[in-house]
Parts: C-alpha cells; sequence; structure tokens
C-alpha cells in the first residue's frame, strides 16, 4: 500500500485535536505528517503515534512538500484562500468548513452514504454540516427503500459544535457567569438559534440542513425543513427527525433497513429504557437511532430519534473516513 503524506490544518482547534486522535486509531498509512495553524498558535508542540511536533504557520508555501491529503479545521476564510492553493501543488482537500459545501463543483461526502462522489473531485472534498452528516447515515437507507417526500427536522445541539467558546459558555454559566459566546446564558435553557438569522426568519444552520440534505442525497425536489436548537450538553447532537414516504412502509421491514446500514446502530427498546442519548453516544463514531415510530398524522410516515457525537462523526470521523476512501482509490 503507498504511503501518503498528509497534513492537519487548523491542527490545535477542537476539531483538529479530534482529526489527530481519530488518525491515531485508524492507523491511516502515513509517511510523514505536518500540523499547521495560524500564526498565534505556531509553535506549539503536538504529539502523534508517541512522536512530538512542532506546529507551523500555515503560509502560502506550506503545501510545496508534496502533500497528497490535507485535512482542514481552521474556518471559511481560511479554507477559502489556502484550500485552492494545496489543490494547486496536487493535495486533495477535506475541508470541514462550510466555504465549498454547496459549490456545484465541490463533492458533499458522508462515506456510508454517498461514497462514489469522491471520484468526482477537483482537489477539494467538502465535509457536510455535523447535524446534516448524521441525519442523513439514518435517512439514506429509507430513501432508497420508500423514496423520501418530506423531512422535518429538530435538533438538540451540543455546545461544543460552537468550539471550544461555547463549551467554556456552558462550564462558566453553570457557576453564574455571563455568556461569552451565546447571546444569552446556555446553562439551565435552550437557545432556537444557531449561526446567523436569515431575512426568511431560519437560521443559517437551519438552511445548511435543507440545502446540505438534498445535495448528498442526490434529490434537490426533497421537501425539507428544519429548527436546530443549541442545549445545555457538552458534546453529542440529537435530533428528532420526522419523515414522510412516497410509499407503504412495513414498520419492522424499516427497522430492519436501518439495522443494516452502514455506520448507524439501532437503540430501540422503549419497554427497556434503551434509546440513544447524547452521554452514551460521545466518544464513538458511529450514528445512533431509536424511538422509531410510525407518524399517524399522515399516511406513510415515521419518526426518528438520531444521536451522534458531533465533533467525531459530525466533523474529524467524517473527515478521516473521507481520507480513507481516497486511500483505497489511490491503491485500487
Amino acid at each position: 500500500m503507498k504511503k501518503i503524506n498528509l497534513a492537519v490544518v487548523g491542527a490545535t482547534g477542537m476539531v483538529g485535536r479530534t482529526f489527530i486522535k481519530v488518525l491515531e486509531e485508524r492507523n491511516l498509512p502515513i509517511e510523514n505528517i505536518y500540523f499547521f495553524s495560524s500564526s498565534r498558535s505556531a509553535g506549539s508542540k503536538i504529539t502523534f503515534n508517541g512522536k512530538e511536533y512542532t506546529v507551523e504557520e500555515l503560509t502560502e508555501t506550506s503545501f510545496d512538500r508534496g502533500i497528497d491529503i490535507a485535512l482542514f479545521s481552521a474556518g471559511g476564510s481560511t479554507s477559502e484562500k489556502f484550500s485552492p492553493i494545496a489543490a494547486s501543488k496536487g493535495c486533495v482537500v477535506v475541508d470541514n468548513s462550510s466555504q465549498w459545501r454547496m459549490d456545484p463543483a465541490v463533492p458533499l461526502v458522508v462515506p456510508e452514504v454517498n461514497p462514489q462522489d469522491i471520484a468526482w473531485h477537483k482537489g477539494i472534498i467538502a465535509n457536510p454540516n455535523c447535524s446534516t452528516i448524521q441525519a442523513v447515515v439514518a435517512l439514506k437507507p429509507l430513501h432508497d427503500k420508500y423514496k423520501i417526500k418530506r423531512i422535518v427536522y429538530s435538533t438538540y445541539q451540543a455546545v461544543s459544535g460552537a468550539g471550544m467558546k461555547g463549551y467554556s459558555d456552558l462550564e462558566n454559566g453553570l457557576k453564574g457567569e455571563a455568556p461569552k459566546k451565546f447571546p444569552h446564558p446556555i446553562a439551565g435553557n435552550c437557545l432556537p438559534h444557531i449561526d446567523v438569522f436569515l431575512p426568511n426568519g431560519y437560521t443559517k444552520e437551519e438552511e445548511k440542513m435543507v440545502n446540505e440534505t438534498r445535495k448528498i442525497l442526490g434529490d434537490q425536489n426533497l421537501r425539507v425543513t428544519a429548527t436546530t436548537v443549541r442545549v445545555p450538553v457538552y458534546n453529542g447532537h440529537s435530533e428528532s427527525i420526522n419523515v414522510e414516504f412516497e410509499k407503504q412502509f412495513d414498520l419492522d421491514e424499516l427497522k430492519e433497513a436501518l439495522k443494516n446500514a452502514p455506520g448507524l446502530i439501532v437503540e430501540d427498546d422503549p419497554q427497556n429504557n434503551v434509546y440513544p442519548m447524547a452521554l452514551s453516544a460521545s466518544g464513538k463514531d458511529e450514528t445512533f437511532v431509536g424511538r422509531i415510530r410510525r407518524d399517524e398524522s399522515v399516511e406513510s410516515g415515521v419518526n426518528l430519534w438520531v444521536v451522534a457525537d458531533n465533533i467525531r462523526k459530525g466533523a474529524a470521523t467524517n473527515a478521516v473516513q473521507i481520507a480513507q476512501e481516497l486511500i483505497k482509490m489511490w491503491n485500487k
């Protein structure tokens, strides 16, 4: 197997550090690894597989050394500037920001759902939004089998989705301190406000879920609506997903389709209080689905409760899985 040179951009952030953990766990065939950050964090040390590395400042010449894959989690403006530079040097960028997700020339990939889209990349592959990733892992087998007509998302999103500052707001808020990241206290509260509000009254996060779901599932006619809420949970996003199908379904057969889907674990025994929870999903790479029940208010509908670790599957793990798929393609 060909060994690769890999870079992590934004290596000292919450997702960057999780990239490193997941890369260690998954044992990719790495020859050389490089860690980049802004000038503020440059010079700090990172340990990877027992060896210490110095974090370098990201510059326009950072990719002049034969890097095959770069995992980016350094924000949209950094990605906008440096992804094309990296791609021009023969590097494939897997970008965790929202910068490239809706670009028609850039694949938006969840490996369990649409790995085939990796093949048409032009040097940049986008990692979807955390809340979209876990949703489509659960929806893909159902869309294939029953054809989804409409989706209603209600999300309950952890503070880690807002980075270290969001995490600190909950920690400090529990001590009675005023919020610095969120517009209102998050401790003991729910904020129906993730990202900025748009003229139509939706937030940018809600619009991301709508547009990204259509792109990943390859169906621009899907009717999708979303309400995204920040809740006082440290890690792990939870989602109530209401789905309406074109076709009729048998509930046991539907559950079987979910059980057989890649990357998905069914936890659905409500009589014994078994259902997915943020606490039990935290630290894991799979997406968990439960509370699977018919929606009796429509002709052919189902309700699902879907939970995943938003920093792992919702960001770092998904990006590393894309890198693994690329390596597989190169070794064919």
